[in-house]
Parts: structure tokens; sequence; C-alpha cells
């Protein structure tokens, strides 16, 4: 389907584009945007302290790495639930509840008493995670206009960025005070996102779309197993494309700060250093290409991406300096949450309108699900490299992983749908 006013929505810039939003509109907006933020806050804090939990449960790094993987393979059962709550009873509600409940797990696990505990509690984390990203996308796309999607996609898409470079800065901030041991902290500081349960509550309303769709039978408005049986490519073909973007994303991200840590001898500054640039990369790229993505179509955008990661890999994993390894890691992430950037509109786009609060989320971490021994297989893998000084070589692994990965993105994307621009109202 071609962009409703398509002329018209080419012309507009990204400063147009903001003050054409209403209050409401921008409340709804920075909500979902900040709900993902969070998100990922919580999510990414366990990453630049594999090592440190590993030393205390006394386990390797590979096992501690499995807190990851089954943090992702939870996710879409979350998606399912927050997302069916979402398309029966309105996105707002089920989203407080989201943010509250996946709080409260990074909360909890600070206070793990064992290594099967913290485990238990990861994969709690899961679940509310795995419900945010759905839900908080349907809310903030339906209620902007169709001009903004685009921009707006990517934007939202890289709360997941900002997560990720929050959690640099607090680590960076916490180890220099309290040391790279004394990890628990850095869980506790994990349940602010709770706060903005209350922001929501007091700004944001209810989806116009969801509002103007409710007086619809349940039963119709939920029907997720109708619209698979009805297109069930749609659903493969979303399900294929996120796998391959999960595992573009975790696999140049989960070990990388590991890489930093164990093959370059970073110290955890400088890992946090690193880490906040490479995401101010994949913040720009993010926001770029969703934006370019409204002119260019989705799939056209996600292509020249994901091509752009290929040409960045030698510079992100074997540059002979931290000047040239910041500068690849900057590009490679650029690249990377460039394609990101194109996926919430392009997945609510394809959604059949009456499950838009479960189709984008469940597609997107039943991918997550599939990708989700992503680091694992990594850390893995790169045992099987032996540097001549000893040790894993993770550098290969992750070069050796991601090209293909990035090639699978590519076909993948090719082989899917797209309805640029389509109205919600319509769908």
């Amino acid at each position: 389907m071609r962009m409703v006013g398509k002329g018209i929505e080419m012309a507009m810039g990204p400063i147009a584009i903001f003050r054409s939003l209403n209050r409401d509109q921008r409340y709804a907006f920075m909500g979902s945007f900040l709900g993902w933020t969070l998100d990922a806050f919580d999510f990414f804090i366990v990453t630049f302290v594999f090592a440190r939990i590993a030393t205390e449960f006394k386990v390797p790094i590979p096992s501690v790495v499995f807190a990851v993987t089954i943090t992702l393979a939870l996710r879409p059962l979350g998606a399912l639930i927050f997302g069916w709550l979402a398309d029966r009873y309105g996105r707002r509600a089920p989203l407080m509840i989201n943010i509250a409940f996946y709080s409260l797990m990074e909360l909890l696990t600070a206070f793990s008493p064992n290594f099967t505990i913290f485990l238990l509690l990861r994969a709690l984390y899961g679940i509310g995670m795995g419900g945010e990203w759905g839900v908080g996308a349907a809310l903030a796309l339906e209620t902007l206009p169709t001009q903004a999607r685009g921009l707006a996609s990517g934007i939202l898409q890289q709360g997941y960025a900002t997560g990720f470079l929050l959690a640099a800065v607090v680590f960076w901030i916490f180890s220099s005070f309290a040391g790279a041991d004394a990890w628990r902290g850095l869980f506790v500081i994990g349940v602010l996102p709770a706060l903005l349960v209350l922001y929501i509550r007091a700004f944001v309303k209810e989806s116009p779309t969801w509002t103007a769709g409710k007086a619809k039978p349940i039963a119709q408005r939920g029907a997720l197993l109708a619209a698979f049986v009805k297109n069930p490519w749609i659903f493969i073909s979303a399900i294929l494309l996120m796998t391959a973007f999960n595992y573009m994303s975790h696999g140049t991200q989960d070990l990388y700060p590991t890489f930093l840590e164990k093959q370059r001898g970073f110290s955890p500054a400088l890992r946090s250093q690193v880490t906040i640039v490479v995401q101010i990369g994949a913040i720009i790229g993010g926001s770029l290409f969703g934006y370019l993505s409204q002119q260019w179509g989705r799939k056209r955008t996600i292509v020249i991406a994901a091509c752009g990661g290929v040409v960045a890999i030698p510079l992100w994993v074997f540059a002979p300096n931290v000047a040239l390894l910041t500068l690849g890691g900057f590009i490679m992430q650029f690249f990377v949450q460039g394609a990101w950037g194109v996926i919430p509109a392009h997945l609510n786009e394809l959604s059949p309108g009456n499950i838009r609060g479960t189709f984008p989320g469940f597609t997107y971490q039943l991918g997550n699900l599939t990708s989700a021994p992503a680091a694992q297989i990594e850390a893995a893998f790169a045992t099987r490299f032996v540097l001549p000084e000893g040790g894993a070589n993770y550098a290969e692994a992750l070069a050796i992983i991601v090209i293909i990965v990035f090639f699978a993105v590519i076909l993948f994307t090719l082989l899917g749908g797209e309805r640029r621009g389509v109205e919600f109202s319509d769908a």
C-alpha cells in the first residue's frame, strides 16, 4: 500500500515533524521511549559484570552469559501476555504494570543468594522486558500522525541504545566509587524505572486507535490465531526477520564488553567510555535511518544499513588501537541500530490492526527466543580460537558469526512484505 499524502510526508523535516505534534502525542511518545530506554538499561547492566558474577558464584563466564540467554528466551512469553492485555484492555494500563514488574525483578536480582536464584530472577525479568516493547511501540505509533512514523520509529527504537549508554555511564560511575566487584548495587539502581509509572499515569492518554476500536467484541479484537490462519506468511516472515535482527544486535553488543575486558585488557572505566561513544553512534544511526525510511522505504533502508555493517566488521574488532577500535564500534552500531530504527514502524505497519498490541512485540520476541543463545554461542565459539598468548579469541568469533548474520538480515528483509505509510485506522 502506498503512503497516504506521500509528497507532504517526504517534505517534512525532523523539526517540522516535532512541531506538528500536540501535547498528548509528545507525552505518549516520551512515555514509550523512556519505558524502552529503562528496560534496556536494566538488561545491559548484567553485561558489564559477567566476570564479577562468575567470580562470586564460582561458575564459568559462559554459565553467567546464560542469564542473557534465559532472559531473551522468556521475552516472547512477556510479549504474548502483555500484548494480549493491551489488545483487550488498552495500551496504557498494561504498560504501567509491565514497567513495575520488570523493575521489581531487577531489584530482587541484587539480593540473589545463589546462582540458581539469580538465573530464575533473570528469567522472570525477561517476561517483563518482553512485554514492554510491543505495547509501548503500539501506544506511541498509534497516537502519532502518519508523517511522524519513520522518525518516531527510529528514535523510539534507540531507547535500547540509550539504555545501553546509561548502563555504561552508571557502571563507570559506580565502579569508580564502589569498585567493579560490588555488582549488586547496580541492580538496586535498576529499580528506578518504576518511577516512570507515575509519569504515565499522570500524563499519558490511551491510544486513540485502540479507543476508537474498543466497541468491537473482544474475540474480534484479539484473534491472534485467526490472523495467523488467514495470512501465516506475515507471521513467519516477521519472525524470521526478527531472528536475524536479534542475532545482529545481541551478536554485536552483549559480548562486546567482555571482548574489550578479556582480549583487549580494557579497564572498567575505559570499557564504559568506549561503550558510551559506541551507543552515541547507535542513537544517531537509528534516528537517521528511521527518518530516511519514511522516504526510501522500510526494506531498502534496512538493506543499506546491513551492508554498511558488513563493511564495518574489520575496524570493529581488529583495529590496532583504542581510538580506531572505538571508531569501529561507533560505525558498527550506527548501522546496526540504523537498521533497527526502521523496525517499530515496519512491524506495526505489517500487523493486522486488531492485534497490533500483540503482533509486533510477539514476532519480535519470538525472534529473540530463536536468537537467545547468541552471546553464549559467541562465547563458546571464541574458545575454539586460541590467541598466541593464550585465551579465547573473541574478535575472530564475533567477526565470523556477525558477517553471516548480516547476510541473513538482508535475505529475510527482501523476502518479507512492506506497507509503508498504511493508515492504522484502516489496517
